[in-house]
């Protein structure tokens, strides 16, 4: 057993519990949006899953990770195989896929929004990106959430103020679909690990941060959450782990992004 390391950041503890989630995932293409998610599907491939597929960004298949910073060209990459836009969609289509994305806003039904905030459909108080690929990719295959920051404008009390990834609603299913083929799996966020597992998809905690009490995710969560059975901590990353994360990211560039680079183990 790998010896666990005794100081760590918070985007560090983030890193390696986000990683999990593509433990026995087998050969799919891991897409991490965002530099800890992206982060996390590299770390699973180095370690526990190294049949994992990950592309460099552009149009090849690695068989290493690249680092998610220092790099000033692609020359030298592991590539194994090519891998252009029209074979991606062939890969989402099929189902194997797994990508980890960091929405705007979260709802009780693990529905998603990176659209707009506020307002109307036609004058939202805030642009975002548009609903972009969140609708097919939510409906072909398996999808997690990454969340720098737990709060109720991320996990909202109502609906998302626009729908644009399919969830555990039964009033929004497309036709021929139930509820067993929707695959929202988990989420990470600075306080906890969440899932769908709870009663009828409820979203469940499943481990707390270091330091961080359940009531404190309910208080930031704005709508009621199921319990694991012997709710516990999540795990500390290893030296092992930290070793490669930071081979990974050479320039740090994970500190730079949670506010002030928290520790992971906080105490109050």
């Amino acid at each position: 057993m790998s010896e666990v390391a005794s100081s760590y950041s918070l985007a560090e503890l983030m890193v390696v519990a986000a990683s999990r989630v593509f433990d026995n995932e087998g050969e799919v293409l891991a897409t991490g949006i965002g530099l800890l998610p992206r982060l996390a599907a590299s770390l699973a491939m180095s370690t526990t899953n190294p049949d994992l597929m990950m592309t460099d960004s552009q149009s090849f298949l690695l068989s290493k990770p690249n680092p998610v910073s220092g790099m000033k060209s692609h020359a030298g990459q592991a590539n194994e195989t090519w891998l252009g836009f029209r074979a991606v969609f062939d890969n989402v289509w099929s189902g194997k896929r797994h990508a980890m994305v960091g929405p705007s806003q979260i709802d009780r039904f693990g529905q998603a929004n990176i659209s707009a905030l506020g307002g109307t459909y036609q004058q939202p108080k805030v642009q975002l990106l548009g609903v972009r690929g969140f609708p097919g990719n939510s409906i072909s295959h398996g999808n997690s959430f990454f969340v720098p920051k737990h709060s109720t404008r991320v996990f909202v009390e109502g609906e998302c103020d626009v729908v644009g990834s399919i969830g555990y609603n039964p009033d929004r299913l497309p036709k021929g679909y139930s509820l067993d083929d929707i695959d929202v799996r988990t989420v990470i966020t600075d306080l906890c690990v969440m899932d769908f597992n709870g009663p009828n998809h409820q979203m469940r905690i499943v481990s707390l941060h270091p330091g961080v009490t359940e009531q404190e995710v309910r208080d930031n969560t704005g709508f009621e959450l199921a319990v694991v059975d012997n709710l516990g901590v999540t795990p500390a990353p290893t030296v092992e782990q930290l070793a490669i994360i930071a081979e990974l990211d050479p320039m740090n560039a994970r500190a730079k992004q949670l506010k002030d680079n928290p520790p992971g183990e906080r105490r109050g």
